[in-house]
């Protein structure tokens, strides 16, 4: 059986990527969390994952750190991780990587806390083009593919790393046109997104440098997580 290390549910948006991916699928895994700011949690990580980061998947001898390198090992196995159709699966592996590897005012703008809500100050230049591009790529895949999934009837890795993007929408309150926000809708009813959003709201840890990222983008309306 798989492990899989994990942080903080209600923070951990790189964790969620590749557990909603395993969850949804129902590919089997052990869950490890370790809580941000717990540093006995931590120790020894250093020697499960070399990058000392999350999330990182365990597979008997073989450690595989990186969302991305997590869900191309696990399409060496199980061939629904991405869509059968080759187009569907270059334009989704195009847009996970996009996904990856940029946005990057949304991720600084927009830290991922799952179970607060937010009025954010303002809407930055930088962040207004990331929504944008965001509401043209998921339209692009939706259109092309038929949905209700990014590439396809059926959910795939591409979706998984989007899945902070819902998030952080019922977070900020972010506007997107009406297909993204059907698509953001979708996938927060996922059965892995419940299952993820009631353990982040029941989580009692805090770390502050990410309460303090949050605190500085807006007006806190409202937190939900148990106290």
């Amino acid at each position: 059986m798989h492990t899989l290390y994990i942080a903080n549910k209600n923070y951990s948006s790189w964790s969620l990527r590749a557990w909603g991916l395993m969850r949804e699928l129902g590919l089997p895994f052990t869950e490890r969390l370790m809580p941000f700011g717990a540093a006995s949690s931590w120790q020894g990580y250093d020697k499960i994952s070399s990058s000392g980061k999350v999330p990182c998947l365990v597979d008997g001898e073989c450690a595989v750190w990186d969302s991305l390198a997590i869900a191309e090992y696990l399409a060496e196995r199980h061939e629904t991780v991405w869509p059968a159709d080759s187009l569907a699966r270059a334009w989704a592996r195009s847009a996970t990587a996009e996904m990856h590897s940029g946005f990057d005012a949304l991720r600084s703008c927009c830290s991922m806390s799952c179970g607060v809500r937010v009025r954010l100050n303002t809407i930055a230049a930088a962040l207004a083009r990331d929504l944008q591009r965001i509401g043209t790529l998921w339209s692009e895949g939706l259109r092309r593919f038929g949905g209700p999934f990014l590439a396809g009837k059926d959910y795939t890795a591409v979706d998984a790393f989007f899945a902070p993007v819902a998030f952080r929408i019922q977070t900020y309150g972010l506007e997107l046109d009406a297909v993204s926000k059907l698509y953001a809708t979708r996938l927060l009813n996922l059965a892995s997104m419940r299952e993820w959003y009631a353990s982040a709201l029941s989580e009692k840890w805090r770390d502050a440098p990410h309460d303090a990222d949050v605190a500085r983008a807006g007006t806190i309306l409202e937190d939900l997580r148990e106290k």
